[in-house]
């Protein structure tokens, strides 16, 4: 007589998904702005079965508060940085690094998140797993002010080894036509304030393991002397959000403030704040205008690694950048300061090839 299968002896557990969907709900509706997420027509059943509709639903401009809203998205993932924090089986940290590599990207237009979706791929379906790493979204998200909308949670036994798994995360949100900041109006003379990070971020993972793990032969809970911390909480930091600094910065100056946003993740300031100069114009960044923390000097050392390489992989403490008129940079630095983000001036702009030198 043949083999009997079913979908749980093929790697996928429905019961176990079931009880996935029961413990996120209430995480995905705590994020959720009542005036503008249109709910479901149906609750869900008894059990946590059901899901809601095949799409969510989200008014875009419920109060009429813009004249011309354009759509602004973003995607990322959280990378290797999973790998740490499998090995010390913490999840809900990279949750907040996942929604916060998207978010922040997208206030770099000038806008408003609204709405952020997630997909997650393991080998099984693991509840807890999922709920750990869904309170992070969930409050990253209410941080950000952006609701939580959807995701697919994707079991996939033949492309995981067991205990591996991958993330992702979309955000989608809205910006008022005549406020778009794309670097346009960057101009000779302007400053570039940086923002603090909180640490590595989610950005350099690779390098980040090799150097720590492989060559200096250490474990996540080694306890570090110069970061005051283990390996492991050193370098599950979750990545900082600027959305409520940022956002309250452009309501407090005056339109045409701002001539730049910059989100310093992979390749660093060099390649970040690159991205936004228009032709003919060149930033120079001035080392020492800002504290390095202690974690970029001990991977550095442990590394033996480039000065030059150091600036093009990590954020070297400045996790975001903005572009302004010179004469604000005081008010810049103050609106921040109100949000307990230390900045500060960190360069300039001026004539030249596009680029930006750190010296």
């Amino acid at each position: 007589m043949p083999e009997q299968w079913d979908y749980k002896r093929a790697g996928l557990d429905l019961a176990k998904y079931e009880e996935t969907i029961a413990g996120i709900q209430p995480l995905l509706a705590r994020t959720h702005d009542r005036k503008r997420v249109i709910p479901p027509p149906f609750p869900p059943r008894k059990g946590g079965k059901g899901v809601g509709g095949f799409a969510s639903l989200f008014d875009l401009n419920p109060d009429g508060r813009y004249r011309h809203p354009v759509l602004v998205t973003c995607t990322d993932g959280v990378g290797s940085k999973l790998k740490i924090a499998a090995l010390i089986t913490k999840f809900d940290t990279v949750g907040i690094d996942l929604v916060a590599m998207s978010v922040n990207d997208l206030i770099c237009t000038g806008g408003e998140p609204l709405v952020f979706l997630d997909y997650l791929a393991m080998h099984r379906d693991d509840p807890e797993l999922s709920k750990a790493l869904l309170q992070g979204i969930s409050d990253a998200c209410v941080e950000s002010g952006c609701s939580l909308v959807g995701g697919e949670t994707a079991i996939l036994p033949d492309f995981y080894q067991p205990g591996d798994f991958d993330l992702a995360g979309f955000a989608a949100g809205v910006v008022e036509r005549d406020r778009v900041i794309d670097g346009r109006a960057i101009r000779t003379g302007d400053a570039v304030v940086g923002v603090a990070s909180s640490g590595v971020h989610s950005n350099g993972y690779s390098l980040v393991r090799k150097v720590v793990f492989e060559a200096a032969g250490l474990k996540v809970t080694d306890h570090v002397a110069e970061l005051g911390r283990t390996v492991g909480e050193e370098l599950l930091t979750p990545t900082r959000l600027y959305v409520k600094p940022v956002r309250s910065l452009l309501e407090s100056v005056a339109p045409g403030v701002v001539h730049g946003l910059a989100n310093i993740t992979g390749g660093g300031l060099p390649d970040n704040i690159g991205r936004i100069l228009p032709p003919g114009k060149r930033v120079r960044v001035k080392r020492g205008s800002w504290p390095v923390p202690p974690v970029f000097r001990w991977l550095q050392t442990l590394g033996n690694v480039a000065d030059a390489e150091m600036f093009r992989v990590f954020n070297m403490g400045v996790g975001f950048a903005v572009v302004c008129e010179p004469a604000a940079v005081a008010t810049v630095v103050a609106q921040l300061a109100k949000s307990n983000l230390p900045a500060w001036k960190i360069g300039d702009v001026a004539d030249g090839e596009v680029g930006v030198e750190v010296g």
